[in-house]
């Protein structure tokens, strides 16, 4: 099977969010295989409009009318943009609950009705035949705070928990990505790791839960999946059956299995051959297979050899500088002594989750012009637009990974607006290069340090034969040294 990459819950001023609908969906096609635009549609138990939440609950309101008149148009751009074996669009719409938590409800069929109910199990009933799941989203915000609810959770609905997004993740209340939203901190009652511990069953995902319009925007969450081919019903098919899991933003390759089935699978088993297997796009840091939520193997990255074979990956990054408004990059980058393998693209969408009283909307807001222009065996040319980074800690830079096929005499020359940063992979095994365009506070670019195949690389098989319970739960985390994450989807061994 193949691996995909999408974002099924970002939103944009289809309700109450920022950009265009078709922006959203041209930006997704730049560097993801499907994606589902989200509306927001109700809240059927919201506080009541009293001082000081008159702004949370008429934003609310507002967006859930205007999604309504607008909910016909929404469902024709987003079929119009479905094409199979190029980009796979799915429907849907969110419902907030203080009760349940929130879902974002998804299907494959483009006559998806709007509705509304008391619970998301009442929204799925009124749905049917029609096929849907409920996505719960943001779990670990407290209960009764729009956190995960892990007493009425219904597998059968709900294949998939969505555990990383622009909030931070959910995994429990020691992951890293802490959650620093007005809504709160994580509840380690809420968590996914409290769900694992009641042997509740289902798949992980990523989405970035943007509210600007922008699918996929890089750090904020993406999912993968394991599926036969890109159409809807491909896709559709391996959701169901869990084959998923979570990145915060770098397309990790991630293989897991156990007896030779995949992740999210349900199998009876005395003796337990598992299988892991790591393409990252940085130095690995860390790789933990759980069982049971215990490290049960650990890996360090230091214990990698750090720079074997001929393969390399080298980032660049740019952005800094000031601008509020965005400064759009124009660049090309050249293998000389080499072959550019592969790019893949770290671009990101203005850095928004919840409206504000003096944010208005603008359509064009999310067309930033990112794109891969052009690649070849020797040379990249792309577009993005950044932004000065919001805090210290929260960046707003962009860039692409390059795959190298070389030696340490090859050459990576990057030259952006009439700037040239250049290097050879030995220079950038040693350490990393910078360059700035203005004397002072400037935009700058940086190339990375380079990591060889055998630093981003991974492969381990283990045997396990110590039954622990009547539901072994196995899964996978890992880490890279710059901080990009991935979680994998658990394996039920049933006694």
């Amino acid at each position: 099977m193949k691996l995909y990459w999408g974002d099924l819950h970002n939103h944009c001023g289809i309700s109450y969010g920022f950009g265009g609908l078709e922006n959203a969906l041209e930006a997704a096609k730049g560097q993801l295989d499907f994606c589902a635009i989200i509306g927001h549609a109700s809240w059927h138990d919201m506080p009541e409009r009293k001082a000081p939440l008159e702004y949370l609950v008429d934003f609310h309101t507002e967006g859930f009318g205007k999604l309504r008149n607008h909910w016909d148009s929404v469902r024709d751009t987003v079929k119009r943009f479905n094409r199979p074996g190029e980009f796979v669009t799915f429907q849907g719409y969110e419902a907030h609950s203080s009760e349940f938590g929130d879902h974002h409800f998804l299907s494959p069929d483009d006559d998806l009705p709007l509705v509304t109910g008391e619970s998301p199990a009442a929204i799925v009933e009124q749905i049917k035949p029609r096929q849907v799941i409920a996505v719960p989203h943001h779990v670990g915000y407290t209960r009764g705070y729009r956190g995960g609810n892990w007493d009425s959770f219904n597998a059968a609905i709900s294949p998939i928990v969505e555990v990383y997004s622009k909030h931070g993740c959910g995994m429990s209340a020691q992951s890293l990505y802490p959650y620093y939203h007005d809504m709160g901190p994580r509840d380690s009652r809420s968590s996914v790791y409290e769900a694992l511990k009641r042997k509740l069953r289902f798949g992980f995902v990523g989405s970035t839960d943007h509210h600007a319009g922008y699918p996929g925007s890089y750090g904020d969450g993406r999912l993968a999946v394991l599926a036969d081919s890109l159409t809807r019903e491909a896709i559709w098919e391996a959701i169901l059956a869990r084959r998923t899991y979570a990145v915060t933003g770098d397309k990790i390759d991630c293989r897991f299995a156990i007896n030779g089935r995949p992740m999210g699978s349900e199998l009876a088993a005395k003796e337990r051959n598992v299988e892991l297997g790591v393409v990252g796009s940085d130095r690995l840091d860390k790789i933990v297979v759980y069982k049971n939520l215990r490290p049960w193997q650990v890996i360090d990255g230091e214990s990698l050899p750090g720079r074997t074979g001929s393969t390399y990956k080298v980032r660049v990054e740019m952005g800094w500088g000031g601008s509020k408004t965005g400064y759009l990059w124009e660049a090309k980058a050249s293998v000389r002594g080499g072959e550019l393998a592969s790019v893949e693209t770290c671009f990101r969408g203005r850095s928004v989750l919840a409206p504000s009283p003096e944010m208005k909307d603008d359509p064009t807001m999310n067309a930033l012009g990112n794109k891969l222009v052009s690649q070849s065996a020797s040379d990249a040319v792309w577009s993005c637009t950044t932004f000065k980074n919001p805090t210290t800690l929260h960046p707003h830079t962009a860039g692409v990974i390059l795959e190298i096929k070389g030696d340490a005499g090859t050459v990576v020359e990057v030259t952006a607006n009439g700037t040239t940063l250049s290097a050879t992979i030995g220079e950038l095994l040693e350490g990393n290069r910078t360059t700035h365009l203005l004397p002072y506070n400037s935009e700058a670019i940086v190339l990375h340090q380079a990591v060889s195949e055998s630093g981003y690389t991974f492969s381990g098989e283990w045997r396990d034969v110590a039954q622990e319970s009547d539901c072994d739960v196995y899964h996978a985390e890992i880490r890279q040294v710059n901080g990009q994450c991935a979680w994998i989807s658990p394996i039920y061994v049933l006694a």
